[in-house]
């Protein structure tokens, strides 16, 4: 069947949930990915920042090759060997003490808000409300658009579950005229990704940390977007010198196989049995990439990351000096970078008509998400396409 015929049975036949051009993707290797017509694509989006070791490592291949002739699925009633070996690592490896497995960033996030209105319930008299961000993204499940302050989310499916109420981002004010004796957590992104790579100031984060403990009110990070090496370290609260008492994790850390985590405190391990769960908690296959990917990103993927952020960031300050370009910021290789003449999405399809994959979260903001072991050659490559779709000043 040739590619016309399938992107006639991809626009008739599949569920329509967003906007995608007439291109069917079919393979993908290292920091490319390939269409039905054989044109090959630079991939700065890498799945929204899922794909931390590029498309088809060896790592994930060789991993679950071995855990698929031995063990693809056992119930959540029951260990499996991979579950115990991913979380033994992970909380080795962190401030934390347990970790439960999901398979997507909302799953991770309805865990934690799910755990902090266990202890609201159990510690603070019924206590319910959690605090969230405008601009925030925290999934697509209902109770997780309800918790995100994404202005496109407020009237749809409505009703969505109740109580959560909005601050501004990086605003300590807004956080404190909101706290009351029903809140039992605040929630937010470290760096709002959808919102166009908005990064929390320290001092906020420092502040907000000494008022949770203060008023006995869980602090959760979600770092679906940010953890496992995405900011050039592991967990992007790292660069902050804080430790919430939640974090969610998902994308970067299957490396594009469905996975996802909340990892917690021993104070905070308070549910009892059957009240959370799912079919695909621990999953042995998910465990097994898991695995991979973390010794992978251990083995100097994680400083890489961080050293090749740095790179790109020192070349779109000099290409700004001639080009459209403004407001770059960004940790690690999660990095944005707004436009001035150009709209967003319509410099994303000048790229990829030049076969550069780059996002538009915000009309006029870029955000690039490579995956974590780029090389320089690669970002030699994305800077070439760039300036030829910008604009001079």
């Amino acid at each position: 069947m040739n590619s016309d015929n399938l992107i006639q049975i991809a626009n008739n036949k599949l569920l329509t949930v967003t906007t995608r051009p007439d291109i069917i993707m079919v393979k993908g290797k290292g920091m490319y990915l390939y269409d039905t017509k054989g044109k090959k694509y630079l991939d700065f989006v890498a799945g929204w920042g899922v794909n931390s070791l590029g498309h088809s490592p060896k790592a994930i291949a060789s991993a679950l090759k071995k855990q698929s002739k031995t063990l693809v699925n056992a119930s959540p009633a029951y260990y499996n060997l991979p579950m115990v070996e991913f979380a033994k690592l992970l909380t080795e490896s962190s401030c934390f003490d347990r970790a439960f497995f999901c398979s997507t960033g909302a799953e991770a996030n309805e865990s934690a808000i799910k755990l902090a209105r266990k202890y609201g319930a159990v510690h603070k008299k019924g206590a319910s409300d959690i605090i969230t961000t405008l601009d925030s993204f925290h999934g697509r499940t209902l109770t997780t658009m309800a918790a995100s302050g994404k202005t496109a989310f407020r009237k749809l499916f409505e009703p969505k579950t109740k109580g959560f109420v909005k601050a501004k981002f990086n605003d300590i004010k807004s956080i404190k005229k909101l706290i009351s004796k029903k809140t039992c957590a605040i929630m937010l992104e470290l760096i709002q990704g959808e919102a166009g790579v908005n990064i929390s100031d320290k001092e906020y984060i420092t502040e907000l940390r000494r008022i949770c403990r203060k008023e006995d009110i869980l602090l959760i990070f979600d770092e679906v977007q940010t953890g496992m090496g995405r900011t050039g370290k592991l967990f992007c609260f790292e660069h902050y010198g804080v430790e919430p008492d939640i974090v969610t994790l998902a994308k970067g850390i299957g490396g594009g196989f469905p996975l996802s985590a909340m990892l917690t405190k021993e104070t905070y391990n308070i549910f009892e049995p059957g009240e959370q769960g799912g079919t695909y908690t621990g999953q042995p296959l998910a465990m097994a990439v898991g695995i991979a990917v973390f010794k992978e990103l251990q083995n100097g993927v994680i400083e890489n990351c961080a050293k090749m952020g740095d790179l790109i960031k020192t070349k779109l300050y000099k290409l700004s000096e001639e080009y459209e370009v403004t407001n770059i910021r960004g940790m690690g290789l999660l990095i944005g970078f707004d436009l001035t003449k150009t709209k967003g999405k319509d410099f994303a399809n000048k790229c990829l008509n030049s076969n550069l994959l780059i996002n538009s979260p915000q009309e006029k903001s870029i955000r690039l998400m490579p995956p974590l072991n780029i090389t320089e050659k690669e970002i030699d490559e994305l800077f070439w396409i760039l300036e030829k779709n910008l604009v001079k000043k």
